[in-house]
């Protein structure tokens, strides 16, 4: 299940409200990046969890690779 692109354009950051890229890692499924806290949120089931409880950290020296969403 994808996630739809119109709703990307609806989320923001949780924590600082900012946007969000979509990021694809092959051996992860997709994830929602807030490049300012530099927080991953992951996609389960199509679903953004955007709880910063369940965020990794991204660390600065990976660049972000976004990915466009299927819709």
């Amino acid at each position: 299940m994808t996630l739809d692109h119109r709703l990307l354009g609806l989320l923001v950051c949780p924590i600082c409200k900012g946007p969000l890229e979509a990021l694809r890692d092959d051996p992860r499924p997709m994830e929602l990046l807030c490049p300012a806290d530099r927080l991953a949120f992951p996609v389960r089931d199509g679903i953004p969890v955007m709880l910063e409880s369940e965020a990794r950290t991204v660390p600065d020296s990976s660049p972000p690779t976004p990915a466009p969403l299927a819709g």
